[in-house]
């Protein structure tokens, strides 16, 4: 069994001092998020071993700050920022994803962008949890993690449509369910 956890980058300001988007950093919202979506995975273990991070800076952010609410409860992974995440299409991401056995990692994170994460978040989802599958299709926002478990042995198994999504959150939805 493989646990892949999806995770959208946090909200960010709308321009960067520099002009690239690559710089675009965190705002107020998504620091707060990022906190509270990394709280939310330190209380819902399996954590993942593995993290494959965007160079982008509002990525790298937000998988620091999700960390840092998280850390206290979890081992910390093996994190590796890869430039193929950055603007990465579904079947990008999908074949970064299957990169994850050289590492024999049971439990993995993307964080990454959309339209790229929603699409692929879409694409994975074949069974699971029925009102977050609804909830997905709308959109994969900021600071939303999508967890989906894979039977097989390795990652090369991963396909569309063989995902079953175990849970969709994000800060808003933890809003809305009073916190879990």
């Amino acid at each position: 069994m493989r646990r892949l956890m999806l995770l959208r980058h946090a909200k960010t300001e709308h321009d960067a001092p520099s002009g690239r988007d690559r710089d675009r950093r965190l705002d107020d919202r998504g620091h707060k998020d990022a906190g509270e979506i990394g709280g939310w995975m330190g209380r819902h273990p399996p954590f993942p071993d593995l993290v494959m991070v965007s160079p982008a800076v509002r990525a790298k952010q937000t998988w620091e700050l999700a960390w840092e609410a998280m850390k206290d409860r979890a081992p910390p992974p093996q994190v590796e920022f890869m430039p193929e995440l950055y603007g990465a299409g579904p079947m990008q991401l999908l074949r970064a994803i299957r990169t994850a056995c050289a590492t024999d990692a049971k439990r993995l994170m993307l964080v990454g962008h959309n339209p790229g994460m929603h699409e692929l978040a879409l694409a994975l989802t074949g069974s699971g949890d029925a009102s977050g599958r609804r909830a997905l299709t709308d959109n994969l926002p900021t600071s939303g993690l999508a967890v989906f478990e894979f039977a097989g042995g390795d990652w090369n198994d991963v396909a569309f449509r063989r995902g079953r999504l175990v849970v969709f959150v994000s800060p808003k939805l933890l809003k809305q369910t009073s916190g879990d």
